[in-house]
């Protein structure tokens, strides 16, 4: 068996093994990473051997930690990288390159309707009539999206959102409110199926989906990274932020909204930004929280889409696609049976 994980910010890791009666009988690990001494790798190798294969990721990377000596040192993956890649490889774990990509950049939409395609879409590629898909977002008004369990009165004071022309719309993720001002925001979203991260947990898998995106940023001349659990940010504050949903038939739903542009007093006239999360964020502006892509790169929102685009191309050979008549349909059923009742807004009151 063989599993490969690319750690985000990090080195490939490769591992090679064989499992006979329910055990690791062979194990050889592989990557571009740096490890010393030499003996590590030896001891890792052994470590693996005789573990049962249905050990979970922390118990194989607990092995490996255990196995190095006392001076050994890892540049690039980590033990916790190591039981990722076993685990891919036990569950034969697909990759980026395994699936027939698009990308889709289409017309405009209202807010309720990129949430409802979001389900529709997801729910497609779990069903298997539709291949992963990384869609870019186009709408010409200005929503506030919050998460699926956020409460309504702690998070958005409505009558700010009235004021600013702000419509207020749930997601099906978790996660925190999004201030999305048309023209001013970057939001994408992935749907793929759960091959892509067998193996990973939540946490590894959000770093491994946005990997992509990182390496477009740095093209453009941004130092971003990649910050447990779910944000990108760069030395001058938070860029973007990405939540999750997994459906129950093997889709799997990761979208992320970037900040373009902002305008600070905007941001806290309709959040309701709480003491504890400014205190979780050192600082005690709001404005100072996000750092947008138009003061770090001086490009347009259009010219920073192309290069996320070309990147991804580059990484997943995808082509360009369209969202289907049915699809639309769905999606507007979904709009008037959820997305726009009082009900969905106010699950979390």
């Amino acid at each position: 068996m063989h599993g490969e994980y690319k750690v985000p910010g990090g080195k490939l890791v490769v591992v090679d093994l064989e499992v006979d009666n329910g055990v690791i009988t062979e194990f050889a690990l592989a990557g571009d990473f740096f490890l010393e001494p030499d003996e590590a790798l030896g001891a890792i190798n052994q470590a693996m051997l005789g573990m049962a294969a249905a050990s979970d990721t922390p118990t194989f990377a607990a092995a490996v930690r255990d196995a190095l000596p006392d001076d050994a040192s890892l540049l690039g993956f980590t033990p916790e990288s190591v039981g990722v890649a076993t685990r891919r490889a036990l569950t034969q774990a697909a990759d980026w390159r395994d699936f027939e990509w698009q990308i889709i950049h289409s017309k405009a939409v209202p807010p309720r309707v990129h949430l409802a395609l979001d389900e529709v879409l997801t729910s497609e590629v779990g069903e298997g009539r539709r291949g992963p898909t990384l869609r870019i977002w186009e709408w010409d008004e200005s929503a506030v999206v919050i998460g699926s369990f956020q409460s309504l009165k702690n998070e958005v004071d409505m009558e700010g959102a009235a004021k600013h022309g702000f419509d207020v719309v749930r997601r099906i993720s978790g996660g925190g409110a999004m201030l999305m001002k048309k023209g001013e925001v970057v939001t994408y979203s992935l749907y793929v199926p759960a091959e892509l991260v067998q193996g990973m947990s939540f946490a590894d898998s959000y770093a491994y989906l946005d990997e992509w995106v990182i390496e477009a940023l740095r093209s453009l001349g941004i130092d971003a990274e990649y910050k447990p659990l779910n944000d990108i940010t760069s030395p001058g504050g938070k860029i973007g932020g990405a939540a999750q949903k997994r459906l129950g038939n093997g889709g799997v739903l990761h979208h992320v909204t970037m900040s373009y542009d902002m305008d600070g007093g905007v941001m806290t006239d309709v959040l309701r930004i709480g003491r504890e999360k400014m205190s979780d964020k050192g600082t005690t502006s709001a404005a100072k929280r996000v750092d947008p892509l138009r003061s770090q790169t001086g490009l347009s929102r259009a010219e920073i889409i192309e290069r996320m685009k070309e990147t991804f191309v580059k990484q997943t050979g995808a082509t360009e696609g369209e969202i289907t008549p049915q699809e639309y349909a769905d999606a507007e059923k979904l709009v008037e049976t959820k997305f726009s009742t009082e009900a969905w807004l106010n699950r979390v009151p």
